[in-house]
C-alpha cells in the first residue's frame, strides 16, 4: 500500500501540458501528462494528445509504486519535450 504523503505529492503535482505547433507544417499538437491513485492502489500515469481543438486520444498506465509512476512521467515528458513541445503558457 502506498504513504499517504507519497499519494499527496503525486496529486499535488501539476498537470503537464504541452504544446507543439509549427504553422509551416500545419502541426498544432498538445500532450497532456497527470498522475493520480486508482482505485485499486495503484498510481495511474495518464497521457492525451491530439490535434488542437479536438477531441484527442488516451492512455492511462498502472504502476505500483509511487516513484516508478513519477520516473515514468518524467521519461514521457523528456521525450516529448526533445521532440519539440514546449509548456502552455496561460493568456492574460
Amino acid at each position: 500500500m502506498h504513504h499517504a504523503r507519497d499519494i499527496a505529492v503525486m496529486q499535488n503535482e501539476d498537470v503537464i501540458h504541452l504544446h507543439r505547433i509549427d504553422p509551416a507544417r500545419n502541426m498544432a499538437r498538445f500532450y497532456r501528462l497527470s498522475s493520480a491513485p486508482s482505485l485499486f492502489g495503484d498510481i495511474c500515469v495518464v497521457r492525451e494528445w491530439g490535434r488542437i481543438g479536438r477531441p484527442g486520444r488516451m492512455r492511462i498506465d498502472l504502476y505500483e509504486k509511487v516513484q516508478e509512476a513519477a520516473a515514468a512521467q518524467h521519461v514521457l515528458e523528456r521525450a516529448k519535450r526533445r521532440r519539440g513541445y514546449r509548456d502552455v503558457h496561460a493568456v492574460g
